[in-house]
């Protein structure tokens, strides 16, 4: 009987020898093994180790994970949870940097306390991008961070003026940077704890080599975290910087306005005196123009209080400038017009005034004289803008590179590098040739930038029809602009009319838009200051 495996049984009815008989062909069975034998070669997808039989699995399996761990998952969570609140919050600084929602304004420019936020963020998602690739190089960065942000939030609380200007809301946003720095640490060592864990317990020992997918993270996180390391440090110095410009006192006195939300700074300068009928002589009202008043153009002011021109002058700070306080947005001309005015009222100046101003400060005294026709005796304007050129200014363009620069003047790279490269001192970078660096100027000069061709024009085309005609006016023009710019010379000429009392229109020759800064336009303006102040 033929076998299940096809041998032949002997005689004897027990298996027959299997070897095949004399002329028997064996090639079939050779073909068999050589494909069994084809069979068993490596390839690329063999294993080069046996499988292990201690019951443990290789380092490289995928269920070899920290996210095991209820703890870990939870951390990630909580990072997750962490990450949506900072960026509501960063979304809430920067939409107040254009409109200022309830209890949100801070006296400061703002720009402080979206970069503390703004390094939250980023400090949170390198967090999660690089959760389970913890590393000492992240551990040691994200410590030295956190050390820089606490000092960052000493400085703020233990000085007076920032702790003013930053608000609450700077007072919250570093400490929730510092926070959430030291929560990261934490969270990394957590996250190195579990992964030795899970290793030790499903492997047999703590894996201590790393895939070329792994040092790439790391190597990325550390880069990046060195960057935020440099970013913490020039947050840090910048503060040191306000810190010591803080100390420097105004020359007048800071008065709160608009429900006690900011101040503003007043200063006079002179006694006021009378005329023969015993009526107060006019007092000169400085209106800055596209810098702060006491930068150079108070100078020759003071020049001619010296020389007997005039007795007595008063200026301010609009909000933003110098030692005042930043304003809500949005900020028109107006509600500068409104702050000088209450500003004046607590301090209990009074007219009559002879408005003086500069560029753009000329749309800024002339809706403050629409608000006080009575008590206007005059009113100068130096090279000033005309309403129909405030498009010139209002350009989104403009504007966004304003906010731009902005946001990263938390970081002082020019202030910086002025203080100890330029020897740039406080008094350079409170009103004078730095001031341009700072953040509350900058914040200035773009919500002037946001409202100039629609709140202010509307306020400045109203405050010419509501302007007394028979006021005296002076207006001075440069040489330089009219000649450069014939649509500039043909507004200026417009500017003559808007009283009907011209007293004297003068073009001073190869004088700049600023030409007090010229000796015969300094001539020019203090004649002409006498005869309007005098008349």
């Amino acid at each position: 009987m033929v076998s299940l495996w096809g041998s032949r049984n002997n005689g004897n009815g027990q298996g027959g020898d299997a070897t095949p008989r004399d002329g028997e062909d064996s090639r079939p069975h050779s073909r068999n093994s050589l494909a069994d034998r084809r069979a068993q070669e490596a390839d690329e997808r063999t294993r080069l180790l046996p499988p292990r039989s201690d019951g443990f699995l290789d380092p490289d399996d995928p269920a070899v994970s920290p996210y095991n761990l209820w703890s870990v998952r939870a951390l990630r969570y909580l990072t997750v949870f962490f990450l949506v609140i900072s960026f509501l919050w960063w979304v809430l600084l920067l939409v107040s940097i254009f409109v200022s929602p309830p209890m949100m304004h801070s006296r400061g420019s703002g720009f402080f306390d979206f970069s503390f936020t703004t390094l939250t963020v980023g400090n949170l998602l390198i967090a999660l991008l690089f959760f389970s690739h913890p590393s000492k190089a992240m551990q040691v960065s994200g410590i030295i961070i956190s050390l820089f942000l606490l000092v960052d939030m000493i400085i703020i609380v233990a000085v007076a003026r920032l702790r003013v200007e930053e608000g609450w809301v700077g007072i919250a946003s570093v400490v929730w940077a510092a926070v959430i720095s030291l929560f990261n640490i934490a969270s990394d060592r957590v996250v190195t704890w579990g992964k030795k864990e899970e290793e030790e317990r499903l492997t047999g020992r703590q894996e201590t080599r790393r895939t070329l997918r792994e040092w790439c993270a790391v190597l990325t996180s550390t880069v990046i975290m060195v960057v935020l390391i440099i970013v913490t440090i020039m947050l840090t110095a910048t503060l040191i910087l306000r810190s010591r410009d803080a100390s420097l006192k105004p020359p007048g006195e800071r008065y709160y306005v608009d429900s006690d939300k900011y101040q503003v700074h007043l200063a006079c300068v002179g006694e006021i005196t009378t005329n023969a009928a015993g009526e107060r002589n006019p007092t000169v009202m400085i209106e800055a123009g596209e810098n702060p008043v006491e930068d150079s153009f108070e100078d020759w002011v003071y020049n001619a209080r010296q020389n007997g021109t005039i007795d007595r002058y008063c200026y301010w700070d609009r909000p933003g400038f110098g030692w005042s306080d930043n304003a809500p947005s949005p900020f028109s001309a107006g509600m500068a017009a409104d702050a000088l005015s209450e500003a004046l009222a607590r301090a209990g100046e009074e007219g009559p005034w002879v408005l003086l101003s500069a560029g753009v400060g000329g749309v800024y005294s002339r809706v403050f004289s629409s608000r006080h026709v009575g008590d206007i005796h005059g009113i100068f304007l130096i090279d000033a803008l005309h309403e129909d050129l405030l498009y010139r200014i209002a350009s989104p363009g403009r504007g966004f590179m304003l906010w731009a620069q902005g946001v990263i003047t938390p970081l002082g790279l020019r202030r910086l590098w002025g203080a100890i490269i330029q020897g740039r001192t406080r008094e350079d970078r409170v009103y004078g040739r730095s001031a341009y660096q700072g953040g509350k100027y900058l914040k200035a000069k773009l919500q002037e930038n946001l409202v100039a061709n629609s709140f202010t024009k509307k306020e400045v085309n109203q405050a010419r029809n509501i302007q007394q005609k028979d006021t005296p006016l002076v207006v001075v023009s440069s040489g330089i602009e009219t000649r450069r710019d014939s649509e500039w010379e043909k507004k200026q000429r417009d500017l003559t009319t808007i009283t009907d009392n011209l007293i004297a229109w003068d073009v001073v020759n190869k004088a700049p838009h600023e030409v007090w800064k010229t000796y015969p336009g300094r001539q020019i303006l203090e004649k002409r200051l006498g005869e309007l102040v005098k008349g």
